[in-house]
């Protein structure tokens, strides 16, 4: 019971799954830097507005060479989050290659196996066989054909059409119409009849 509870599962996550998991983490920093950067630059544009009214050109003049540097800095990052995003893709359709092999393969191992099964040879045989077959059919029809007569043909139409008859022979409708029955009278009871009795004297 302890092993069996115990067992560890095994991981259905590839080195390759690790390595787009990473890739896009990467992706997505740079590109939370990139936003951070893009937020500061454009605060920094409006100190050095303000600089130049406050009459301090130089400072405003550094200032904007330091954000010079920063856009180039973001134009590097885009370049490295696109070149993260088609190593992702790559990688990604790799693994669907991968499993398009992989089917590639399991489907010609069957079809090898169903060959060992029924050869090219074999499939030759039951072609024959089943040709002999028909052939010898054709044979027995025509045999059975040649051996009647005319006389036994009309013999075996004759008795077609007489059972076909018997089938469409029907009873008669009448044509006159059925008498009525008359309800029968229910019988009448007998009433008892009064014997007069005479006493002796």
């Amino acid at each position: 019971m302890g092993n069996l509870f115990g067992r560890k599962k095994q991981s259905r996550v590839t080195e390759q799954d690790k390595a787009v998991l990473q890739l896009k983490q990467q992706r997505d920093k740079l590109k939370q830097y990139q936003k951070r950067v893009a937020q500061q630059l454009e605060r920094e544009r409006e100190i050095a507005r303000q600089l130049l009214r406050d009459g301090r050109k130089e400072r405003a003049k550094l200032l904007l060479k330091k954000k010079r540097y920063q856009e180039q800095l973001l134009d590097k990052t885009e370049n490295q989050i696109t070149s993260l995003e088609t190593m992702v893709q790559n990688i990604e359709f790799a693994q669907i290659e991968m499993k398009v092999v992989e089917g590639l393969q399991i489907g010609n191992e069957c079809l090898k196996k169903m060959h060992q099964v029924m050869s090219l040879e074999e499939v030759e045989r039951i072609l024959e066989e089943t040709q002999e077959a028909v052939e010898y059919q054709r044979q027995i029809d025509e045999l059975l054909s040649g051996s009647f007569t005319q006389e036994d043909e009309d013999t075996i139409l004759e008795e077609l059409n007489a059972i076909t008859q018997e089938q469409l022979d029907l009873p008669e409708v009448p044509s006159e119409p059925l008498p009525e029955k008359k309800p029968e009278k229910a019988p009448t009871k007998a009433r008892p009849q009064q014997v007069d009795m005479v006493a002796a004297s």
